[in-house]
C-alpha cells in the first residue's frame, strides 16, 4: 500500500511517521492492502475553501472525502482511493469535545474519510450511518483498545 500524506498546517505539530503507520493499520483492518491513498493535513481556511468549491457549503468542517473511479490505479497497478483531506485545527478542537487525544481524533477522522472512499455513506439512511458508525468503531477500537469517543461525537 502507498500512503501519501502533505501536511500543509504547521500550527499543530503531527508525527508523520506514526500517523502514516497507523493509517497502515486502519487499511489492513479494511482488507484494503494494495491500494493508494492520499490524504492532506491542513488548516481550517483551507478545508473551507474546498467545502465551498466542492459541497457549495462556505463552511469549515473536519474531513472531506474525494474518492476516485472504481477503476482507477495507479502506475503499480494498485487501486487509488482518493484523497482525504483533514481539518487538524477542527481535530485540535473536537479531540477536547470528544474525549480524544489529538492522535485519536485524527485517526477518527481519517477512518470516516477513508470509509467514504470506499462507498460508505451516513447520510443516505438511517441504516447506512449505523452501519458506518459501527464500522468506524470497530477499526478505532482495534487501534486503541477501551477508547470511543464520546461527548459530542457522532462517530
Amino acid at each position: 500500500m502507498e500512503i501519501l500524506l502533505q501536511n500543509n498546517q504547521d500550527q499543530y505539530p503531527v508525527d508523520s511517521s506514526r500517523f502514516r503507520s497507523q493509517i497502515a493499520q486502519v487499511l489492513e483492518n479494511m482488507e484494503e492492502t494494495e491500494c493508494e491513498l492520499s490524504l492532506l493535513l491542513t488548516d481550517d481556511a483551507e478545508i473551507r475553501r474546498l467545502n465551498k468549491t466542492y459541497r457549495s457549503l462556505d463552511q469549515a468542517t473536519d474531513v472531506l472525502s474525494f474518492p476516485q473511479d472504481e477503476e482507477a490505479v495507479n502506475e503499480k497497478g494498485k487501486t487509488l482511493l482518493g484523497d482525504v483531506v483533514i481539518s487538524v485545527e477542527t481535530a485540535a478542537r473536537q479531540a477536547e469535545e470528544h474525549h480524544l487525544s489529538f492522535n485519536e481524533e485524527l485517526i477518527l477522522l481519517a477512518i470516516h474519510g477513508i470509509l467514504h472512499l470506499l462507498g460508505y455513506d451516513h447520510e443516505r439512511s438511517p441504516q447506512d450511518a449505523r452501519v458506518m458508525k459501527d464500522k468506524t468503531r470497530m477499526i478505532f477500537e482495534s487501534l486503541f483498545p477501551g477508547r470511543r469517543p464520546s461527548g459530542t461525537s457522532n462517530f
